[in-house]
């Protein structure tokens, strides 16, 4: 009886060939049945970004110029992305702070009031400490008008009337 059902056993796992290693498959841009449009290529989804998008990393190297709609742009995803944890008045008391995560620096310390712009662009892309990166989920132009925010944030604590003129410099 043992050897019957060895026998058996054999001949089924015998009858795992070649089939089971190489499967159908089409070649790049091959003619397809299978789909409406006839080829095998698949159109890509929405909002799906090239690796070297070329639009996207000029946007990022260089700043678009102040205005009031990037500074209102800036502020909303601010509020949106940068609030949960620096808090909206960027002195890092957000929501998650108070839930027990640790807290993210002040904009308003020395070191971060002397910074370049470029520093937070790069924090924002590639992420800083405990921080992710935000490159996926905020455009390069949605990160210079947070930046642009964070320097108007900055220039408000200590502002007077008299450096106003100044100000649009500064939030480069």
């Amino acid at each position: 009886m043992r050897t019957i059902a060895l026998i058996g056993a054999l001949v089924v796992l015998t009858g795992c060939d070649v089939s089971m290693t190489k499967q159908n498959r089409y070649d790049t841009y091959a003619p397809a049945a299978l789909w409406p449009d006839g080829t095998s290529a698949r159109p890509l989804p929405a909002h799906v970004v090239a690796q070297g998008d070329i639009e996207r990393a000029q946007e990022a190297k260089k700043p678009p110029e102040v205005s009031p709609a990037l500074l209102a742009r800036g502020q909303q995803r601010f509020d949106i992305f940068c609030s949960p944890c620096h808090g909206l008045d960027g002195k890092g008391q957000g929501m998650v702070v108070k839930r027990g995560f640790p807290r993210p620096p002040s904009y308003f310390e020395a070191r971060l009031m002397r910074a370049p712009a470029k520093t937070f662009f790069d924090a924002i892309t590639n992420g800083y400490g405990v921080m992710y990166s935000y490159a996926t989920r905020v455009a390069p132009r949605d990160r210079w008008a947070i930046v642009a925010y964070i320097r108007a944030l900055q220039l408000s604590q200590h502002a007077t009337l008299a450096q106003a003129p100044e100000a649009a410099e500064k939030l480069r």
